[in-house]
């Protein structure tokens, strides 16, 4: 058995779903393995991951319409100190959650036709957001 892991940055325009599928499948290919477990980590609060659709581009904007009215902005939170869109991002980050487990087989990790790798980002300004990967496997 053996494990790798890694650091990933991604420099994000605002809010949105943003695919880091490339960037993934890359790193976990570089392993060499064929048979494990990727365990994709975001290492924020306002933040989160999902796997998702990655044909249509709608899907990513009916989702952060729909997280929105979910956790909308100005809700009366008590917590505010950082801007109006804070406090609904840290709800929209529980409600995706901010870690992903994806079965490596054959050397490929396991995603669907149509699924790919996001980083949610729930805050209106971009931000950089470290992703932590590890790999355990054979």
């Amino acid at each position: 058995m053996r494990q790798s892991a890694t650091e990933i940055v991604i420099a994000t325009p605002g809010q949105g779903l943003h695919e880091i599928t490339r960037d993934v499948v890359r790193w976990t290919g570089e392993q060499g393995m064929a048979t494990g477990l990727l365990t994709v980590f975001c290492r924020h609060t306002s933040a989160s991951l999902t796997i998702q659709e990655n044909a249509a581009p709608e899907v990513r904007g009916d989702i952060v319409r729909w997280l929105s009215r979910l956790a909308p902005e100005n809700g009366g939170y008590a917590h505010d100190d950082e801007g109006p869109d804070d406090m609904p991002a840290h709800l929209k980050s529980i409600l995706t959650g901010v870690s992903l487990s994806i079965p490596l087989v054959g050397g490929r990790l396991a995603l669907g036709t149509w699924q790919g790798i996001y980083l949610c980002e729930h805050r209106r300004a971009g931000h950089r957001r470290r992703v932590t990967l590890h790999l355990l496997g054979a």
